[in-house]
């Protein structure tokens, strides 16, 4: 696999190249970080890293993650050091696959024990998924301290695991703190998922509006189904798109598709809206700037993944979410219940609503004044636009 420019992938060319530079600065902290896999985890990660550097910028920070995995492209074009891993993940059910995964973990964490060995590092921070869990355990065995960082409303198999010998953890969600899996914790913090400053600072303005071909006159739909897009929901607002023309006055809609259904769902609009040129929209696979579009955004239509509800409620913007009912734990249902149970969102499950009803919600929704100022308080409320920084200050406190 290709490696950013800096890192290798062997350990004896890696040790000499990042570590070393590392021991020599015996005066600066050092904290390494750990998760990947998946966007949810590794953003944060990189978010907490960044609020680190913020607060101190003498800090050294080292990401360890799985060599095949995003994190390996991600965390480099962050400008951070990255050093890899040999991870996988276990399947759910009993197989002889799992005798492979039993090796590559194994030697994950001997690549993690030497890792903690070289850098000694005062504390290393996981942010879940089976990428962070040999980084976390070599640190137990090194006797290093090791904080947790949660983002969903239930925790992980690997937070959950670890929980009972961290420092300190981190919640995203209140209703993350029930139940007995936290008890033996001796810091447990409700933060919120540590977001970009940006993601809120970014202000809402005409020249915003008119990049995406809107109207500052008109409420906002962003349709949003995560970086891939999801197709439940671009066939939701496709099959939606004949009813809401009659509102073409009061609403339009930017749509992030995701890359796969990209072409297909554009082909839709274009042929349901060619005779109502006056409804306006914005459709693209992917938006680099999704600050852009917050700041102009009166609604969502989306998932509820972790970081997902932390960005719109750091906003203050009301959702309507159709959570994934397929992800293990039901996080993503669990999350969205918990925003709707605040008056924050509205939940619709996947598979069991009609056109009308999300027609009729999003209507009713954006054009009672009162209900919709009712909800950006809930979301406001709910939002914790600092949770990077607070989760970093905490951290620095252990090292």
């Amino acid at each position: 696999m290709a490696i950013s420019k800096g890192y290798d992938t062997t350990l004896a060319e890696t040790d000499n190249r990042d570590v070393t530079p590392l021991q020599q600065r015996e005066t600066h902290k050092r904290v390494v970080v750990a998760g990947g896999g998946t966007g949810g985890h590794i953003y944060p990660a990189i978010g907490i890293a960044q609020a680190l550097q913020r607060m101190d910028t003498t800090v050294n920070i080292m990401f360890i993650g799985g060599a095949d995995r995003l994190e390996s492209t991600l965390v480099p074009q962050h400008g951070f050091r990255f050093l890899p891993i040999s991870v996988a993940g276990f399947p759910r059910r009993l197989t002889l696959q799992w005798f492979p995964v039993i090796w590559k973990v194994l030697r994950g964490l001997t690549q993690s024990l030497r890792y903690m060995k070289e850098l000694k590092p005062d504390v290393v921070v996981g942010t879940g998924g089976y990428v962070s869990g040999p980084v976390l355990l070599a640190a137990l065995l090194r006797k290093i301290p090791i904080a947790i960082q949660e983002q969903n409303a239930s925790a992980g198999l690997t937070n959950s695991v670890l929980a009972r010998w961290a420092k300190a953890v981190y919640l995203a969600m209140e209703s993350t703190r029930e139940g007995n899996t936290f008890r033996h914790t001796k810091h447990v913090e409700v933060t919120g998922n540590p977001i970009r400053p940006a993601i809120t600072a970014f202000p809402k303005r005409e020249e915003t509006y008119q990049k995406f071909g809107l109207s500052p006159d008109r409420k906002t739909i962003f349709v949003m189904g995560g970086s891939q897009g999801a197709r439940a929901i671009n066939e939701a607002i496709v099959a939606a798109l004949p009813h809401l023309v009659g509102f073409a006055d009061q609403i339009q809609i930017v749509h992030q598709t995701g890359g796969v259904e990209a072409e297909a769902v554009q082909t839709e609009y274009e042929r349901i809206l060619s005779s109502h040129k006056e409804f306006l929209h914005c459709v693209r696979p992917f938006f680099n700037a999704v600050e852009e579009v917050y700041s102009i955004t009166n609604i969502m239509v989306c998932r509820a993944g972790g970081m997902t509800v932390a960005e719109i409620t750091a906003c203050g913007i009301p959702a309507i979410f159709i959570p994934l009912p397929s992800q293990t734990g039901n996080d993503q249902v669990l999350n969205a219940q918990s925003a709707a149970e605040k008056g924050a969102a509205i939940v619709l499950e996947q598979g069991k609503f009609t056109v009308d009803v999300l027609v009729e919600t999003l209507i009713n929704t954006l054009l009672n004044r009162s209900r919709y100022e009712q909800m950006v308080t809930a979301s406001r409320a709910l939002g914790k636009p600092h949770a990077s920084d607070d989760i970093a200050k905490s951290i620095l406190s252990y090292t």
